[in-house]
């Protein structure tokens, strides 16, 4: 199947962990770098980016992540499509940046 800008995904995960504690910085952290070891990227402080072929891919993605959930905080998970992203303004002190780009290669698991 082609892949195409309905189709593919992008899937954004925010999230407002408590860090009071030396625990629940431990945990926020080890949230964060199994985002990192899922393939996402680090767009802001609490809000990671990943690119996805299709909704299979989402679901899968969807279903390790609620495995990894802190007990305390706040995690949501947003799915847009290409086509939507395409349309995000993005801002670095003041200048407008230019928007990011699919993956130039699938990275296979």
């Amino acid at each position: 199947m082609a892949l195409n800008g309905y189709r593919i995904m992008w899937m954004m995960v925010l999230f407002d962990l408590p860090v009071k504690t030396k625990a629940q910085r431990r945990n926020a952290t080890r949230f964060r770098q199994f985002l990192l070891d899922q393939g996402f990227e680090m767009a802001q402080f609490s809000v990671y980016l990943r690119w996805c072929s299709g909704k299979e891919q989402v679901d899968a993605t969807t279903k390790r992540i609620a495995g990894q959930v802190p007990t305390k905080g706040n995690v949501q998970i947003l799915t847009i499509t290409d086509r939507q992203y395409q349309n995000v303004t993005s801002f670095d002190n003041r200048t407008k940046k230019q928007p990011r780009g699919n993956p130039a290669q699938l990275a296979l698991f």
